[in-house]
């Protein structure tokens, strides 16, 4: 039995559950993130861990976002599942999503337009405790207000599966593809950096890379090949890991946050 709205799942645990104390700690790291100015992006890669970690990197895409309050109005969020095995991409059949700052609405048309793709199934239970997608919410809502949601825990899937789904619901300037992945797994402080360090390299150059560099590889190598056929090129904002934020440095996970915008063009 499906209720028509999927609940907080992990509140309390990697981000405050009270509205208002994490209405604070997320206007507090935006407030703390670089003012940069960002060419409007149409994808990015951010992390998902607990806020305290993972948070301030999070915020550093995050921040700069605000200035499309009002433009951007649909998100397409993938994130791996970690809890629970799929075969492909999962939707819920929830209605909306729910965070101690609100309610998200699913976007139906979003999952009418991919409802039909082999590799798209229904699954709550891949839902249910899954930390990589919820985590983006708080600061969804925080930076854009008012939006629709297109929610896929991704399991087993090739890239071009990935960037099937991806182009039927490419959209215009109101969506906003977001990856979640964090980057390499409990590795001692100066490893960590050297091998981020690498794998970041790889991302900008739109090149795949595996699930021990980061573990949302599967969503993210679909967002490379789909960044690949439009022309996108990335941009690193940050590369940090827990070691930095909050965590000791003998293992440390690692973070990092992209974003994917049209490539300029040379006039010469």
């Amino acid at each position: 039995m499906n209720s028509s709205v999927r609940p907080a799942a992990v509140a309390g645990m990697f981000y405050p559950e009270s509205d208002l104390v994490l209405a604070r700690e997320v206007g507090r790291m935006l407030a703390a993130a670089p003012q940069d100015q960002l060419r409007r992006p149409k994808a990015i890669i951010v992390p998902h861990a607990g806020y305290v970690y993972s948070g301030p990197v999070a915020a550093s895409i995050y921040a700069p976002l605000a200035a499309l309050r009002g433009v951007i109005r649909r998100v397409v969020l993938l994130g791996p599942t970690h809890r629970y095995a799929v075969d492909g991409l999962a939707l819920s059949s929830s209605r909306a999503f729910s965070t101690p700052l609100g309610i998200v609405p699913v976007d139906q048309q979003a999952v009418a337009a991919i409802a039909d793709l082999p590799q798209v199934i229904v699954s709550d239970a891949a839902h249910a405790q899954e930390h990589s997608l919820e985590v983006q919410l708080p600061f969804l809502q925080a930076v854009f207000g008012e939006f629709s949601l297109l929610p896929l825990a991704v399991g087993q899937a090739t890239a071009q599966a990935v960037a099937e789904v991806l182009e039927r619901v490419w959209g215009g300037d109101e969506t906003l593809i977001v990856i979640s992945s964090d980057l390499s797994h409990y590795l001692p402080y100066e490893a960590a950096r050297q091998i981020d360090a690498k794998t970041a390299g790889q991302i900008l150059d739109l090149d795949p890379v595996n699930h021990q560099q980061a573990c949302g590889a599967t969503p993210l190598n679909g967002l490379l090949l789909a960044a690949r056929r439009h022309g996108l090129q990335g941009q690193l904002l940050d590369l940090r890991n827990s070691g930095d934020t909050a965590g000791d440095k003998a293992r440390v996970v690692g973070y990092a946050a992209f974003a994917f915008h049209e490539a300029i063009q040379d006039a010469h």
